[in-house]
């Protein structure tokens, strides 16, 4: 990941007090999956005091539970936000309406899912927001990469080493996305 500009690294070292690092799990099954993901991606980082740091390589997965349905794409994503947990929950899922999600089946199909997996070291019971996320600590969707306790997300070696969308540059400060 290149070096980040002066400037990007001025308004980091300020907000960096209140700041959190943050991992969001986003998936896609309906639709241009993989537009659904980059155009996420962009979005996520286009949050107030947000920066994506880091994306894993995108990977498919089969649905868990539900009807029947198409294959998710996947990605797991390493960010730096001043939004509080609850905040971020609710502009992550304005982004998923923006991207025509519904919730009208549980489990159902969607054309996008974005996912708080962790925030910092944050512990929460809240129905509303449990954290850490249950799919990363158990569950049949433990098994996919970054979700479980005892594997580390696949995303800050994959994006250190090269972009993880071919054709497609890596968000952050130094790329022009991120914080607007």
């Amino acid at each position: 990941m290149t070096a980040p500009n002066r400037a990007s690294q001025h308004t980091a070292s300020r907000h960096s007090a209140s700041r959190h690092r943050v991992v969001l799990s986003v998936g896609s099954n309906l639709g241009d999956r993989l537009g659904t993901l980059q155009g996420c991606v962009h979005a996520i980082g286009g949050l107030p005091e947000t920066d994506v740091l880091a994306i894993s390589p995108v990977y498919e997965t089969a649905p868990v539970g539900g009807p029947a349905q198409p294959d998710y794409l996947n990605a797991v994503l390493v960010v730096e936000t001043g939004l509080a947990p609850r905040d971020l929950l609710a502009a992550t899922q304005r982004i998923e309406a923006d991207f025509g999600r519904t919730r009208a089946e549980r489990f159902g199909p969607r054309t996008l899912d974005i996912d708080i997996i962790s925030y910092d070291e944050e512990i929460s019971d809240d129905p509303v927001l449990t954290l850490p996320h249950p799919a990363r600590t158990s569950g049949p969707s433990s098994s996919r990469p970054g979700t479980t306790s005892t594997r580390r997300p696949p995303c800050p070696a994959a994006a250190r080493s090269r972009p993880c969308w071919p054709g497609w540059p890596r968000p952050g400060p130094a790329s022009g996305a991120g914080r607007t």
